[in-house]
């Protein structure tokens, strides 16, 4: 029987992670390890920088058709990422 006060273990966790002021940093690095699936593994492969600063998705792709291509769909790539996430994570995709 559930006391009133009793959490299960996912609410301690995001509650915990809210308090240390982790959440944001643990989803950042969530989106970068799902990466081939948000993109596909030909896109993946050719992605040689990935990181997610100021709500700012930093990229640095070594096919210049593939970069092309990205900046394109760049809209759909920010939604994809966003829905991932469940929260407005990125922003922005920079091409370095």
């Amino acid at each position: 029987m559930r006391k009133a006060n009793d959490k299960t273990l996912k609410e301690a966790i995001e509650q915990m992670m809210q308090v240390y002021k982790i959440k944001r940093r643990f989803d950042e690095t969530g989106i970068i390890s799902a990466w081939p699936e948000l993109v596909g593994k030909s896109v993946a492969n050719r992605t040689k920088e990935l990181f997610i600063s100021d709500k700012k998705l930093f990229l640095r792709i070594e096919s210049s058709v593939i970069k092309n291509e990205l900046m394109m769909i760049r809209s759909q790539i920010i939604e994809k990422i966003n829905k991932e996430a469940n929260s407005l994570l990125v922003e922005e995709i920079i091409f370095l």
